[in-house]
């Protein structure tokens, strides 16, 4: 179309150019390469007399319209393959669509649906964005991921996701009320399907568990406790934030009475001088990592590895064998109500 409408504008110029040179004003000169370019042929301005003129004068017809055919011609072709390549990219979408069994439908592409998708496809989980934004489903499809226009709390898009052969369903929207008529619609579209829901009011759980949902999940509580876990025990989640970037893995193993906490050893301490091998050894707790005192990080400590006053001990246990440990980190002797011990 550029070089098209170049080509045209460069004929209307020099036409225009050539009808003044053979003495005809501006004004006669652009009505003349007007109707001849555009095929209107009301009549010359003034007689063709000169052969010459006559054969100008068929160059500006053929290579206007040639060059106006081409420039309609690329706007025609232009928006005909868009409108394939929409027909095409939506069959091919839904065909793939067709194929899955056992996917994920993720029902809203924001900021953390954005991060799940990135997750689900680093590990290979097949999934079904649906979103009801143009935008969002453009940047879905830009980044290869199989998508869906559309309410997720109405049957007609989750049916058209794949929702009878899914396997999960997780709803991040950030409005609880959507995020429940999801689980809804969900539930009873696939009584066996798996349902993951976000909820930013922690007062909206209860529903969401009413509606159908298996799992709820609070961001800003798991943000508040993160917060507090960075506060509490810094050195574990240093330590979990560099090798594994596992967020909220202490709250996962307080599930099953497991706890990973910090142990600072003091000057005086007792555990001063032993080995790892010997504090672990009959103990009930599994010292994970080792934090010198110049900030060196020892994961999988070796068993004969001394440890030294300033050590930090990342230590992973039963709750009810850790309080034990850390009294041993600290000092010998230690003042109560004016006594010592």
């Amino acid at each position: 179309m550029i070089i098209g409408g170049i080509f045209f504008g460069f004929t209307v110029i020099a036409a225009v150019c050539g009808y003044m040179i053979a003495g005809w004003n501006f004004l006669d000169a652009v009505y003349m390469v007007v109707i001849t370019v555009f095929g209107v042929g009301y009549g010359e301005t003034k007689p063709l007399d000169d052969p010459s003129l006559k054969i100008f004068t068929m160059f500006v017809i053929i290579a206007g319209c040639s060059s106006g055919i081409y420039v309609v011609g690329g706007f025609v072709s232009m928006l005909a393959e868009g409108e394939i390549n929409r027909v095409l990219g939506s069959r091919r979408m839904s065909k793939g669509i067709e194929q899955l069994n056992g996917h994920v439908l993720l029902c809203g592409y924001g900021r953390v649906g954005r991060i799940i998708a990135e997750d689900l496809a680093k590990a290979h989980v097949a999934f079904v964005v649906i979103d009801n934004s143009d935008s969002r489903i453009a940047e879905a499809h830009a980044a290869g991921y199989l998508a869906v226009l559309g309410s997720a709390s109405e049957e007609a898009t989750l049916l058209s996701a794949g929702i009878a052969r899914a396997k999960t369903l997780t709803t991040v929207l950030p409005d609880d009320t959507a995020n429940v008529f999801i689980t809804l619609t969900a539930r009873e579209l696939n009584a066996n399907i798996q349902i993951i829901a976000r909820a930013e009011n922690p007062n909206t759980q209860k529903k969401l568990l009413r509606s159908g949902a298996n799992k709820i999940v609070l961001p800003a509580l798991i943000g508040a406790t993160k917060i507090a876990n960075m506060i509490t025990r810094p050195t574990a989640e240093d330590m979990l934030g560099e090798s594994e970037g596992i967020a909220h893995f202490n709250e996962e193993l307080k599930t099953i009475g497991l706890e990973l906490i910090d142990v600072p050893l003091e000057a005086k301490s007792p555990l001063i001088g032993q080995t790892v091998g010997e504090i672990e050894m009959g103990s009930g707790f599994i010292l994970v990592g080792l934090k010198r005192s110049d900030g060196t990080f020892l994961r999988r400590a070796p068993v004969a590895e001394i440890l030294q006053a300033g050590d930090t001990l990342i230590v992973l246990g039963h709750g009810e064998s850790l309080p034990q440990l850390t009294r041993k980190a600290k000092n010998k002797e230690t003042s109560y109500r004016g006594t010592r011990a």
